[in-house]
């Protein structure tokens, strides 16, 4: 490996990868240098994450910085940072073939979205792929790396044609230096070598990264003499290193003199994120605990925020000094999607993780943050919160699950669309200021699609007496019914199992009927648990329903679904006795016992309930040859 040069070809997806970014981002060339400065600012907290155990990886190289270094006359561009490096295996792993989950999210988003060729810049950063924005402006790209505690250095280089050289090299200082070939500028504001265009592309968009970004620029200056006086007429070319961003830790300043701008700005340096946030809260605790806290609630789901590299948002910080990115103890998982920032300077710098989670400031902090978010999700005004819970409200509801000193809270915040709210959501304080005076319960029901749940045949008698009913389609609604039971001591009732007590069986009609209804669950035996007379149904034939304290068809579906083994449940065969078909069926029964048709007419009033509810048949074409036969017999020629 040692001096030897590979050339290795890149996978099909990277290559893909590279022509769409080349090729897509015209309009937003500048961002290239945003990416390549947050990966040398990642690459230095890094470092001074691991130096808190590793002292000895600072070495004599302890100031931490980014410098910039452009030559006009050889159109070169260079980012080097003297943070944690890379390995040659890890070279070869995050650049060389960096077709992962991210890359692969990456290209699939474009597919769905059917965008093929219109990448925006908040797809660059959110799916970790920011190194290639390079080629945008790149003819060539060439990386030298030392990871810190290592002799050799590994050199990458290509010119984005589809292959790639990687080799060890000498390098005498830990670090990655990014050297940039670049194109020809077609207009002034192209020209990534000038000074001014570097300083306006760091100030709009890396200023408060917590590292100088440093650049060596020519000054004319005045000769001056012996006594410190300037010569007159006398000026000379000097080179001054420049710090070009203010570093400002944005959430320690008065958050009355913090500009949206800044925080737009400062939200997309941690984020990797292009669209502004919703909404922000700026907290300065001081007392017996002290921190302070900048959080921001993205405008839009995290591409990442389902996979396995989805990081918790919050960054940890003491005195300013950068502890841990992905801070799970500051957050709890239902309330992931929160980026920012937390510094609380009572904090040892060499905490670790196991420490965290017993350390009472921080379980301290964690409670105050949490009641502070939930604070302002409740305090927004309705438009901006029903924008947050379109995006958030299926991670939100785990709350229910997750949180049970904040349960009451999250359930006030919980929304739903109904059988009267017209497609629009509704919290459960409103519905219930809308309940019939005589009404105990929060009527609902679960399913996969709002339509199905709509006509639902188990609505109908609620829908008859105008009551509501919540319409809940997330797959987390099981486990938030489950779990919060009750809600201003209103219980929550399911549409679909029990007796829903509206009104009482007729049980001298029910005894006319009792035979028939044994002999349809005689010959469902082994489908069905119960044959009863609804007290769902006002217009359909029949349903299926379960006990109160029953599996949810929704959940038995959702079990299934993700592979797990479930119990079969018979359900209950609910028949309405006021319907006409229910009545010929026991006319027949009355007359012939025998009759063939009794078996096929049992079996279709199982299809139907099962097909009523959204369900599939076990033998759908036995349904449809039935139905197919008893059309022909109706229909006269």
């Amino acid at each position: 490996m040692e001096g030897k040069t590979e050339t290795h070809q890149f996978k099909t997806e990277v290559k893909q990868l590279m022509n769409i970014i080349i090729n897509s981002l015209y309009s937003h060339r500048e961002i290239f240098l945003r990416e390549l400065i947050s990966n040398a600012s990642d690459a230095i907290d890094k470092l001074r994450f691991r130096a808190q155990t590793e002292s000895e990886l600072f070495g004599d190289d302890t100031e931490l910085k980014i410098r910039i270094t452009a030559d006009k006359k050889k159109r070169t561009l260079e980012i080097t940072d003297n943070g944690i490096g890379m390995t040659y295996d890890e070279v070869v792993e995050n650049i060389g073939t960096i077709a992962k989950s991210g890359t692969a999210g990456f290209l699939e988003s474009l597919g769905t979205t059917g965008k093929q060729g219109a990448v925006t810049p908040e797809l660059i950063g959110q799916f970790g792929v920011g190194f290639y924005s390079a080629f945008i402006v790149a003819d060539k790209v060439t990386l030298i790396t030392r990871a810190a505690g290592h002799e050799r250095a590994t050199k990458w280089e290509s010119t984005g044609d589809g292959s790639y050289t990687i080799e060890q090299v000498n390098k005498k200082t830990r670090g990655t230096t990014i050297l940039l070939k670049l194109k020809k500028a077609e207009k002034d504001e192209d020209d990534f070598t000038e000074e001014w265009t570097i300083r306006g592309i760091v100030k709009k968009h890396s200023d408060f990264v917590a590292y100088p970004i440093v650049m060596d620029v020519e000054r004319t200056e005045p000769v001056l003499d012996a006594e410190g006086k300037p010569e007159k007429d006398k000026t000379q070319k000097v080179i001054r290193e420049e710090t070009l961003n203010s570093m400002k830790a944005i959430w320690t300043k008065d958050k009355k003199e913090v500009t949206e701008e800044e925080h737009s700005e400062f939200y997309r340096h941690i984020s990797h994120d292009w669209n502004p946030p919703l909404t922000h809260l700026h907290l300065k605790l001081e007392g017996t605990t002290e921190y302070n806290a900048l959080l921001y609630i993205p405008s839009k789901t995290p591409f990442d925020l389902f996979t396995h590299e989805a990081k918790h948002g919050i960054q940890l910080y003491s005195k300013r000094v950068f502890i841990m990115e992905n801070c799970k103890e500051l957050m709890p998982q239902y309330l992931a999607f929160i980026k920012g920032v937390v510094d609380a300077p009572d904090l040892n710098l060499n905490v670790s993780r196991e420490i965290l989670q017993q350390d009472a400031l921080v379980r301290n902090i964690k409670k105050n943050l949490v009641k502070k978010i939930l604070d302002l999700l409740a305090g927004m005004e309705q438009e901006k919160y029903e924008t947050f819970y379109a995006e958030f409200g299926h991670i939100f509801k785990a709350g229910i699950s997750q949180d049970f000193d904040n349960k009451d809270k999250i359930a006030a915040l919980l929304r739903y669309k109904t059988t009267r709210s017209d497609g629009k959501y509704s919290s459960l304080t409103d519905y219930i200021s809308r309940m019939k005076p005589d009404q105990k319960d929060i009527y609902y029901i679960t399913g996969d699609s709002l339509t199905t749940l709509l006509n639902s045949p188990h609505l109908e008698q609620l829908k008859e007496k105008d009551i509501e009913v919540l319409l809940m389609t997330d797959p987390i609604d099981e486990w938030v019914i489950r779990d919060l039971q009750e809600f201003e001591k209103k219980t929550f009732k399911s549409a679909e199992k029990g007796d829903l007590e509206l009104d009482k069986v007729d049980d001298k009609k029910k005894e006319q009927y009792t035979v028939l209804f044994d002999f349809i669950k005689t010959s469902l035996d082994e489908k069905v648990k119960e044959v009863k007379p609804s007290t769902h149904l006002k217009d359909s034939v029949a349903c299926l329903s379960g006990d109160a304290y029953d599996m949810s068809a929704y959940m038995e579906k959702i079990l299934k679904a993700s592979g797990q083994d479930v119990p079969k449940t018979k359900r209950v065969l609910e028949l309405n006795m006021d319907h006409p078909l229910i009545a010929k069926i026991k006319a027949l029964y009355e007359k012939d016992k025998d009759a063939p048709a009794l078996k096929d007419y049992t079996d279709l009033l199982l299809d139907m309930a099962v097909i009523s509810e959204g369900g599939k048949l076990d033998n759908p074409s036995r349904f449809g040859k039935v139905i197919g036969d008893l059309m022909a017999g109706a229909i006269k020629s």
